[in-house]
């Protein structure tokens, strides 16, 4: 361990310890020892504090006892003329550094400075990092669409490196988070001024403009071996590991270092996480730590990115098509305002569609673009709006009609990835817009084909041999086929509506958060799609075909052993191996016996509440209190982490549409309260079901947030309205 940056490490910590004492001492004198604070939709207190030593940090005192009992991780720096090993120090400098970071933050947020606001431009941080972000984000870090995630601290050189550097990362589809200044200015700013778009729809997050403001991420990232993990706050050791070996994290440190960005540094090689600098520090090689080096240096910044995924260990597979603009998921959240469009196409101003064709290999020119339309070229180069048709004929010998639509809705995603290319929508009712940046770059309607042959082939390689894009911009054109796409549309909803559990033989897993949490299987059928909403049973079916041993397997369902609830004697043995004997047995139908379980991703929470003899369905990013007394971001913490959790389970939005939904409990009758906005969501369909279910007044019967938001308000209106769940049998 390097004397320098040991020393350094140490009078960080002490100056972060000393600043933050200070500060809580204030806040007593001001609010008392007993004032209550949380951040912002989070199950877990403070992180940080929670995950290594247990402790609920729910007020001023408790985080004066934090303080005070963690004292003791504060050492002396070393001295000019005594050599010894100073790894422990550092470490116990860096733990005490994350420890006084979070305490600081959450004084900061009581008294009103979170999320920082920079006085020069009135941008506003993000701050603090919830759980509903994490959740959402966990299917992207579990399937590899996200490799990992970076903190950025400091400041480029200038400018345009700064843009290269993170435009780097993006095209990689690594999430960045921003931080820490030098002498002032830093990459936030830097990228602001060259007219980068930041938020969580690009995948570049600024979280605050000082050093300390680097607890987010690393306080957000801890949280994933709670979230997912299921290890419980107190147990560091494990939770430290966790983030070592399953959160693919990194810091690249750009500018000169200071005491506080060394002690940071320290605390983030706690949690196995390397630093990859671009100025001439001591390097720190293996010790066991993390995985690889712990400090490493890079002075070539077009090679820095390169340098810190190959620390990281991180395993980036990109193909980008070829066109003349960057290509990659974190541009799929970029917006184009209208008044950075130069051309679009459908939204309701022209006629657009979508569609994909199964055709025999003979019929299909691989890689071919065909654009039908008179003067296309020179309706393109006035810019305004265009009609749009596109057709993908797609060809291979293990190429099925049922994955049509699966390839169809990747379109969306396929378009989205090209900076400065914008899409919504799907079907017959998709928009298009190209920005004037990339027509600029020379980005044309061909591009737009090549995408599709390139990101088809690459996504489906193991069905789809051969794709051809033909677009269509006449408007006679396009209204013509825009009728045998329609006709296609019917067809294939007919036959996915036919599709039951009892149809089909065999059902598919989903094993891809395993990454996370070890012992959770999703079981897919076709009338229950996976807990996170993004796989269905054709997904499923689709996804073995292209990777015969990835995560998605079939499950042969084997024999019936309970109608009623869902339980298949072939589920049970499949479920025994997938998690290493941790689940014998599952019921698909039910929440009260056997259920499923969650890993933490899961889009919505069904819960029991006993005293209505009924369940409420809670949507992630509802920060509202609920009838059984817990906010959706506690909830979730007694849900996940791959466990069976009786009378509580996580599922995907459209399962409360299934006529499979609870069956075995009732059925959609059992839900008495449901979030206004999932009401909306599920609306029209729900209605359907209810009218079924003979209850077609439902939905209106169901009470949500705008109504009660506690058991004794819920009684009294289920009562007063006649819900039918006050005459069903006892759920209990």
């Amino acid at each position: 361990m390097s004397k320098l940056i040991a020393s350094a490490a140490i009078r960080g910590s002490h100056h972060i310890y000393n600043k933050t004492y200070r500060m809580l001492l204030e806040t007593i004198r001001d609010k008392g020892e007993d004032y209550v604070f949380e951040f912002p939709d989070t199950a877990y207190y403070l992180p940080m504090i929670y995950a290594i030593t247990g402790r609920a940090a729910r007020t001023l005192k408790d985080m004066k006892d934090v303080l005070d009992e963690n004292k003791g991780l504060l050492h002396e720096a070393p001295s000019e003329h005594l050599w010894k090993p100073y790894l422990g120090e550092c470490l116990d400098a860096g733990m005490l550094t994350l420890f006084a970071e979070e305490i600081y933050m959450a004084l900061r947020y009581i008294q009103g400075l979170e999320p920082a606001v920079d006085p020069e431009t009135g941008y506003v941080y993000n701050g603090f990092i919830t759980d509903t972000i994490q959740r959402y984000l966990g299917i992207q870090l579990v399937d590899g669409t996200m490799p990992g995630f970076v903190a950025v601290i400091g400041a480029a050189p200038d400018d345009d490196t700064a843009v290269r550097i993170i435009r780097e990362l993006q095209e990689k589809n690594i999430l960045i988070f921003l931080s820490s200044h030098v002498n002032g200015n830093s990459v936030t700013k830097q990228l602001m001024r060259k007219g980068i778009e930041l938020g969580w729809d690009t995948r570049i997050v600024p979280v605050g403009p000082d050093t300390e403001h680097t607890i987010y991420p690393l306080n957000w990232s801890i949280r994933a071996s709670t979230i997912f993990g299921g290890y419980k706050g107190g147990d560091f050791k494990r939770n430290l590991k966790y983030t070592k070996d399953r959160v693919f994290a990194f810091a690249l440190v750009l500018g000169e270092l200071d005491d506080m960005k060394w002690a940071n540094g320290a605390g983030a090689i706690n949690m196995g996480y390397p630093a990859i600098c671009d100025t001439d520090v001591p390097v720190i090689h293996p010790t066991g730590v993390t995985i690889y080096e712990e400090v490493d240096k890079e002075f070539d910044h077009s090679k820095i990115v390169q340098k810190a995924i190959e620390v990281r260990g991180l395993k980036i597979i990109v193909e980008k098509p070829p066109i003349p603009v960057a290509y990659g998921p974190a541009f799929e959240g970029e917006r184009i305002r209208k008044e950075d469009t130069f051309i679009e196409f459908g939204g309701q101003r022209t006629p657009a569609f979508e569609l994909v064709r199964t055709r025999e290999l003979n019929e299909v020119e691989d890689g071919k673009v065909l654009i039908v339309g008179d003067n296309w070229q020179e309706l393109y180069e006035k810019g305004g709006q265009m009609p749009l048709g596109i057709v993908i004929d797609v060809a291979g010998r293990k190429m099925q009609k049922d994955f049509e639509s699966i390839i169809e809705r990747k379109i969306h995603h396929n378009t989205n990835e090209g900076q400065g290319i914008w899409h919504m929508g799907q079907r017959d009712v998709n928009w298009v817009r190209i920005s004037n940046a990339a027509k600029q770059a020379g980005f044309t309607l061909e591009h737009i084909g090549l995408i599709h042959t390139t990101m088809t082939r690459k996504r489906f390689h193991a069905i789809v041999d051969k794709a051809q894009v033909t677009i269509y911009t006449n408007e006679a054109d396009v209204l013509r086929i825009r009728q045998e796409a329609r006709t296609a549309y019917n067809e294939r909803d007919q036959r996915l509506g036919s599709l039951t559990d009892e149809s089909v033989e065999t059902f598919y897993s989903c094993l891809l958060c395993q990454s996370f949490a070890p012992s959770h299987v999703c079981v897919i059928s076709p009338e229950r799609l996976g807990l996170c909403g993004a796989y269905n049973w054709l997904d499923g079916k689709a996804a073995y075909e292209l990777d015969p041993t990835g995560g998605n397997q079939p499950i042969q369902k084997g024999e019936s052993l309970d109608t009623k609830y869902g339980r298949y004697s072939g589920v049970d043995e499949y479920l025994k191996k997938a998690s290493g004997g941790a689940v014998e047995t599952l019921n698909l139908y039910t929440i009260m016996e056997n259920p499923m379980t969650s890993c933490g991703c899961f889009e919505c929470i069904v819960a029991i509440i006993p005293e209505a003899n009924g369940v409420m369905v809670v949507q992630r990013g509802h920060t509202g209190m609920t009838p059984i007394g817990m906010k959706f971001s506690t909830l979730a913490g007694t849900v996940g982490g791959g466990a069976q959790t009786p009378g509580f389970m996580g599922i995907g939005v459209n399962f409360i549409n299934s006529k499979k939904f609870l069956t075995g409990d009732g059925g959609i009758k059992r839900i008495a309260w449901m979030t206004k906005s999932l009401k909306e969501r599920v609306g029209d369909l729900f209605k359907q079901r209810a009218l079924e279910a003979g209850v077609p007044d439902l939905l209106d019967k169901i009470a949500d947030e705008t109504i009660c938001e506690d058991s004794e308000k819920l009684l009294e209106y289920l009562s007063s309205i006649g819900h039918p769940v006050l005459e069903m049998d006892p759920i209990i």
